[in-house]
């Protein structure tokens, strides 16, 4: 099937019904975007053959994103130096017998309008990821929300058809013209807010204060009574605080732990622990069970949880580490686990081994958990036959992202069970211990040090066969960063790749290791939602510092003494070694001093009066850490530390208000940057 242009109203057939086995779709909406500005969000609506949803839960949006059992779910945003987009996925072959009609829609949070928005399109991907149809918008106004495409099923076949038809009345007037009650009374805007309850002094672990939702939460989690109406409203969040146990003694008094990290002894011991934690957590905090299922696509209903079953295969027994059983709507989902703690590898002959056992049990999927974070969200460390995949799905995640699934649950979804919360915290206290081999990305691998040693000596060249594995383990970093950001800050923080590089690993490992044998640096950007601009992180191996920097964009009015005031009044808490940097519309002019010498005289900034003032580039620089692992002078804190103090004392006091970095993260942040061990 090629890619297919379609106008408004025109339709084309994409899948036959009896071809929905493995029938995987997803519609991607994607616009330009070069400022980072837009802020759009793709949801879906199942509808009936009436024309209209069954309930409530059959909305698809960022407060519940996934529906129809786990079929329809929400992928998320990606950003690349040009453009944004959102990410919806149908699985065809899992949804419900009476959805004959799936609708894609696109709705704005900020702006006047589509009609303000460049080149707003959406292109639907097969199962193989190949674009088989797209649709550009070309006539969009003052529309801020608006269905894009819609997947029905018209006889023996599902289509496509373009509809590009808009609301102004926002996504809840889309949401309510097909059958959703919305609830969206601006006097009960309180309820967004987490409700935050005091747990008894008896329960024995500093999470004395949880959040509780109100709200399904943002993993496509039911609440827990029935839902009476949807919200379109982005719910406001705010971090649960854990304060400190305060009758101890003496300070050296440990607090018991639910799982204990004592007497775990070899690999084989401290693996089992962490899986039969893991699992128990899963299944007695339904919330955060829910979330990890919902990532490979399981649905959100009861879950199971099982330690080692032993299958029975002709003369060989197979014993998996777990399998995860999830019953909804009277079908069973099925997953085997396999789990890796430490620095144990994942081995090809065990994966194959459990896809194969799948396959012959008809399960749904097989799910590979370790501390390899890989670099692009998606792929699997482990190479694997693709005729494998055919009806058994594989899924990887890293340990980093389950305490990541943890801490966002507790931290900013919530919790409403007390008890819950406190084993939910339990756990992340648990993984974070260093004995439970739960590690997170704290390691650059055996080529680090004799890259970092080519770089100081001049040596290195892009064609060496060590400079690979640094890229490769950079990448993971960064994907380490967005993660920590992520769960600190309570919103998703994406990498920002060149479009060029963003779908070709094989071009962005190149261009990554010629920039490091060129000048010795390793260098990624973060979008932040709510921040003024993409952060830009830089790790320079020659000058042993860790550049951080942000292009604020001026205001238009005033002239360029105005805007330098502008930008000063939101450095307060910057320090004074912060460098300013006056980008101008005549982009030969330059302009660069340090945040002191400009406090003192803000003229010096411009030598030119009359020049243009275009944006401001804000850089701070921190000692960057050598040594490969470790807590001490290594190099992956000193680039988290930089990356959190920069945030803490610059990005979070520019315009518009972003989330705040938590105080005790920031403190420790900028002490470890200050003052480098």
């Amino acid at each position: 099937m090629t890619d297919q242009a379609l106008f408004k109203g025109a339709n084309v057939s994409v899948l036959r019904r009896a071809d929905v086995e493995g029938g995987r779709l997803q519609a991607v909406v994607r616009w330009s975007d070069p400022l980072g500005t837009a802020d759009i969000d793709v949801s879906a609506l199942l509808l009936g053959s009436h024309g209209r949803v069954r309930s409530d839960d059959d909305f698809v949006f960022y407060n519940a994103p996934a529906g129809g059992d786990g079929s329809v779910r929400l992928l998320g945003k990606r950003a690349d130096e040009e453009a944004g987009e959102d990410r919806v996925s149908v699985d065809l072959e899992s949804l419900p017998s009476e959805v004959e009609t799936i609708v894609i829609a696109a709705s704005l949070d900020t702006g006047s309008g589509f009609g303000d928005v460049r080149e707003l399109g959406l292109v639907l991907l097969d199962s193989a990821g190949q674009p088989t149809a797209r649709f550009d918008v070309a006539d969009a106004g003052t529309e801020t929300a608006m269905v894009l495409g819609e997947l029905y099923l018209r006889g023996e076949e599902w289509k496509f058809r373009a509809v590009g038809q808009g609301w102004d009345s926002g996504l809840a007037g889309l949401a309510t013209d097909y059958g959703i009650t919305v609830q969206d009374d601006p006097a009960e805007d309180h309820l967004a807010d987490p409700v935050v309850e005091e747990l008894p002094a008896d329960v024995g672990s500093p999470a004395d204060l949880v959040e509780v939702a109100a709200e399904p939460d943002p993993a496509g989690v039911p609440a827990r009574a029935q839902r009476q109406g949807v919200r379109t409203r982005k719910k406001r969040t705010t971090a649960a605080t854990l304060p400190p146990l305060t009758l101890a003694v003496d300070p050296s008094w440990q607090p018991a732990r639910l799982f204990s990290i004592s007497g775990v002894g070899n690999a084989e011991e401290q693996e089992k622990r962490a899986t039969s934690t893991l699992l128990s957590t899963m299944m007695a905090v339904r919330d955060f069970g829910r979330a990890l299922v919902s990532r490979f696509g399981g649905p959100a209903g009861t879950i199971e949880t099982y330690l080692e079953v032993p299958f029975k295969i002709g003369e060989r027994t197979s014993i998996p580490d777990g399998v995860l059983r999830v019953a909804r709507a009277g079908r069973i989902w099925t997953a085997l686990l396999e789990v890796k703690t430490g620095a144990s590898p994942l081995r090809q002959e065990q994966v194959d081994r459990y896809l194969d056992l799948a396959r012959q049990q008809g399960y749904d999927a097989v799910i590979t958990l370790s501390n390899d974070l890989a670099p692009v969200g998606g792929a699997h460390p482990v190479p694997v036959d693709g005729r494998k995949l055919r009806k058994v799905a594989l899924h990887h995640i890293s340990w980093s992202e389950v305490l990541h699934e943890a801490q966002m649950q507790l931290d900013h979804r919530g919790v409403d069970d007390r008890l819950q919360a406190w084993m939910l915290a339990e756990l992340i206290r648990y993984l974070e211990h260093p004995r439970s081999g739960a590690a997170g990305f704290d390691d650059m691998g055996m080529a680090w040090v004799p890259v970092r040693e080519a770089v100081a000596a001049g040596t290195l060249r892009a064609a060496d066969r060590k400079i690979g594995a640094v890229t490769t383990s950079w990448e993971k970093l960064v994907r380490h960063l967005g993660l920590r950001l992520t769960g600190q800050l309570g919103v998703t923080v994406t990498q920002v790749l060149p479009r060029r590089f963003a779908a070709d690993p094989t071009t962005r490992a190149q261009a990554a290791a010629a920039r490091l044998a060129d000048d010795g640096t390793l260098a990624a950007t973060l979008r932040i939602p709510g921040a003024a601009a993409p952060l830009a992180v830089t790790a320079d191996l020659r000058t042993g510092q860790v550049r951080t920097s942000i292009e604020v964009e001026a205001p238009r009015e005033g002239g360029g003494a105005r805007r330098v005031k502008w930008i000063l009044r939101q450095l307060a808490a910057a320090p004074d070694t912060l460098i300013v940097e006056v980008l101008f519309a005549r982009r030969e002019q330059t302009s660069c001093e340090l945040l002191k010498d400009v406090r003192e005289n803000a003229a010096a900034l411009l030598p030119d009066p009359a020049a243009e003032v275009r944006a401001f580039r804000l850089t701070m620089s921190a000692p960057m850490g050598t040594r490969r692992n470790g807590l001490k002078k290594a190099f992956i804190p000193s680039v988290n530390d930089a990356v959190d103090a920069f945030y803490a004392r610059v990005v979070q006091g520019l315009r518009p208000s972003p989330p705040k970095l938590p105080t005790e993260v920031a403190e420790d942040a900028i002490s470890a940057v200050q003052n480098p061990s």
